[in-house]
C-alpha cells in the first residue's frame, strides 16, 4: 500500500472546530411521495462559512460519508446531505412507479435544498447568520456525482443523442465529483445500457470549476472500459480543472462512505485522508477563501517519495 502524503504543517489548518450535526431536517414535498430528509453538519463557531451540498451514492443516505463530512465541517464548511429515494432506508423497489425517474428526482432534491436553504439552516440555531450564501459548492460520490454534475453544467443525452436541458445552477460556484461515471454508448455494459438510460452524459457544458477524483483500480461492471472511464469528465469538460487519481483505490476510494469501512475491498484510511484533504484544499481555493493550501497540497504530493495519488491540472 502506498504511504500517505505528509503535508507541511501549514498546508491544512491544524486546529479544528467542534461540529454540530442535526437530522432529520424535513422538507415537505407532497409530489415526491415522501418528504425530503436532510442532515446539516456545521462548525460550532465561526462566521462567513461556505456551504457544501453533498449527494450520496446508490443506496446510502444522509447518515453516511462521515469521514468526509466530519472533516469538512470541522474545518469550516456547512455540509448539507439529502437522502434520495434510492436509499435503502426508504425501501423503494424497481416496481415503484417513481423508480425510473429517481435520477431526475435526485437532481430536483438538490435544487430544493438550495431553494429552501433558509429552512435547512434554521435547524441549527443562529447558523443562518453565520454562512456565506455566495460561496456554495456541491459534491457527490458515484450516482451522487452524476446528480450534482447536472448543476455544474453536465447534460444527459436522449435516445437520439441530443443533449437534454442545461440545468446549470448559477448559485453553485464549485464542485467535487468523486468516482463520476463516464461516457455512455458503447462504453456501457449491456446491463447498464438496458437499465440506466440516464448514463449518457454530455460534459461539454460543464464549465463550473470542478475537481474530479478517481481511483486507478475502479473497474466498474457498468462499463466495458477500465478505470479511465471515471476520468472522462476531467478529459471532456472545460470546467474540470484538476484530477486527483488515487492509487490502488476502487469505487469507494478507500472507504469514504464510513469509518472502518470493512464492506469495501480497498479500505484504506490513507486514501480517505488524501481524498478529504485534497478536496478541502481545492474547494477553499475555488471558492476564493485561501489558495495557498491547494498549492501546498499539489507540491507535497508531487514531491512525495511514495505518493498515494497524483494531481493533474489543465
Amino acid at each position: 500500500m502506498p504511504a500517505p502524503v505528509t503535508f507541511a504543517p501549514n498546508a491544512i489548518p491544524a486546529l479544528t472546530t467542534p461540529i454540530l450535526s442535526v437530522k432529520p431536517v424535513v422538507l415537505a414535498v407532497p409530489e415526491r411521495g415522501a418528504d425530503l430528509q436532510v442532515r446539516v453538519s456545521a462548525p460550532a463557531s465561526g462566521a462567513g462559512l461556505p456551504i457544501l451540498v453533498f449527494a450520496h451514492g446508490f443506496g446510502q443516505s444522509m447518515s453516511a460519508y462521515d469521514p468526509l463530512v466530519d472533516y469538512w465541517a470541522s474545518r469550516g464548511f456547512v455540509v448539507v446531505q439529502p437522502t434520495f429515494l434510492d436509499s435503502t432506508t426508504l425501501g423503494l423497489t424497481p416496481a415503484d412507479p417513481r423508480y425510473p425517474d429517481i435520477w431526475r428526482i435526485r437532481f430536483q432534491d438538490v435544487v430544493r435544498v438550495l431553494d429552501e436553504l433558509d429552512h435547512v439552516l434554521a435547524a441549527v440555531p443562529g447558523l443562518g447568520e453565520r454562512v456565506d450564501r455566495d460561496r456554495i459548492a456541491v459534491a457527490g460520490h458515484s450516482w451522487g456525482a452524476q446528480t450534482v454534475a447536472l448543476l455544474l453544467g453536465a447534460r444527459v443525452l436522449d435516445a437520439a443523442g441530443r443533449p437534454g436541458p442545461d440545468l446549470t445552477d448559477s448559485r453553485v460556484k464549485a464542485g467535487v465529483l468523486l468516482a463520476n461515471t463516464g461516457l455512455g454508448g458503447n462504453d456501457l455494459s449491456p446491463f447498464a445500457a438496458t437499465n440506466f438510460p440516464f448514463m449518457h452524459p454530455d460534459f461539454d457544458g460543464l464549465k463550473t470549476p470542478t475537481l474530479v477524483v478517481a481511483g486507478d483500480a475502479d473497474q466498474s461492471p457498468l462499463s466495458t472500459r477500465g478505470p479511465d472511464w471515471f476520468t472522462d469528465v476531467y478529459t471532456l469538460s472545460p470546467g474540470a480543472q484538476s484530477l486527483l487519481t488515487v492509487f490502488g483505490a476502487e469505487h469507494s476510494l478507500g472507504g469514504i462512505h464510513g469509518y472502518n469501512a470493512k464492506d469495501t475491498t480497498d479500505e484504506s484510511p490513507e486514501r480517505v485522508d488524501l481524498v478529504r484533504t485534497t478536496s478541502l484544499a481545492y474547494l477553499r481555493s475555488a471558492l476564493g477563501i485561501e489558495g495557498a493550501e491547494w498549492k501546498q497540497v499539489r507540491e507535497d504530493l508531487a514531491q512525495a517519495a511514495a505518493p498515494a495519488g497524483r494531481i493533474d491540472t489543465k
